[in-house]
């Protein structure tokens, strides 16, 4: 990431699932792994679980064939600088800064991922519902373990992969400075996010979360949904079966959030999604990345 020139930056968060948020419409700049990672330190850079860098889906050859769905592409990446398929809590940020750039009006705002085209509206109140697609549930099964604690735990897709352990206390998931362990190790290839879950009454679920590639965070937008989809089939609720929705309250560390399963196994999430601050990299600090 090599330039005389300040970056722009902004930074967001959504239940306190935060991200630096990088304007760079054009597809031009070239941001490495070390770069994200610098730019995700919480003491020698601004600090987040990922940035999200926002491109024009033509400019991008990973999903130019998505241009005539959706006009801008998030570029997600975790904070140690490894790409992600999708994130829904950064999903809901990128659609509050395109409406905070005047970019997209309140109401429908097709975002493009590497899982697809998500479809976000924005209401005034400041929350935003994302249409998370269609959720799968592979047949692996999946044991988790912490210390001495391991837990049966069920395998769900949201266009990432996820691992549900249903725990009798959220404590029991430890400190969660390193990811869990879990097996069998080939049916997540490329790692998993891992979600430990406490129920709090009816349609109500607590959890914590450790993502691939950023550790603990204070909330995780798709795990809060492979939640909800995994309490839904434990409780008998499928809406496959039963014909109406199920939704679910999940509270997250950094608060709550609503997931609705519908009957034709789509998924949306809504939830707050604030724009704190903006401002630019001095460019000797970006120096220090080459």
């Amino acid at each position: 990431m090599t330039s005389t020139r300040p970056l722009r930056f902004l930074k967001g968060h959504g239940t306190e699932n935060d991200f630096v948020i990088v304007p760079d419409p054009d597809g031009t700049l070239d941001l490495t792994a070390a770069d994200v990672a610098r730019l995700c330190d919480r003491r020698a850079g601004i600090g987040g679980d990922g940035v999200l860098r926002v491109v024009r889906t033509a400019a991008h050859p990973e999903v130019r064939e998505l241009a005539g769905e959706a006009e801008w592409f998030m570029d997600y990446r975790n904070s140690d600088g490894s790409i992600a398929e999708m994130c829904g809590n950064g999903t809901r940020v990128f659609a509050a800064y395109l409406h905070h750039a005047g970019l997209a009006p309140y109401g429908d705002v097709a975002i493009a991922t590497r899982a697809g085209v998500k479809r976000a509206h924005l209401a005034k109140d400041g929350s935003v519902t994302v249409a998370m697609g269609r959720v799968r549930l592979p047949s692996e099964q999946v044991t988790v373990t912490v210390g001495e604690h391991s837990w049966p735990a069920r395998n769900v897709n949201m266009g990432n992969p996820h691992a549900v352990a249903f725990v009798e206390d959220l404590a029991q998931a430890g400190e969660l400075r390193s990811e869990p362990l879990f097996q069998p190790a080939e049916v997540y290839p490329s790692g998993v996010n891992i979600e430990f879950v406490v129920d709090r009454g009816p349609g109500h679920v607590a959890m914590r979360v450790h993502e691939r590639g950023s550790g603990e965070t204070r909330s995780c937008g798709t795990g809060a949904c492979a939640v909800a989809v995994a309490a839904a089939r434990r409780d008998g609720a499928d809406p496959a079966v039963t014909g109406v929705p199920a939704t679910y309250t999940v509270d997250v560390l950094g608060g709550s959030l609503v997931i609705s399963e519908l009957p034709d196994g789509t998924v949306e999430m809504t939830g707050p999604a604030v724009i704190v601050a903006e401002g630019v990299l001095d460019p000797a600090w970006r120096g220090d990345l080459d």
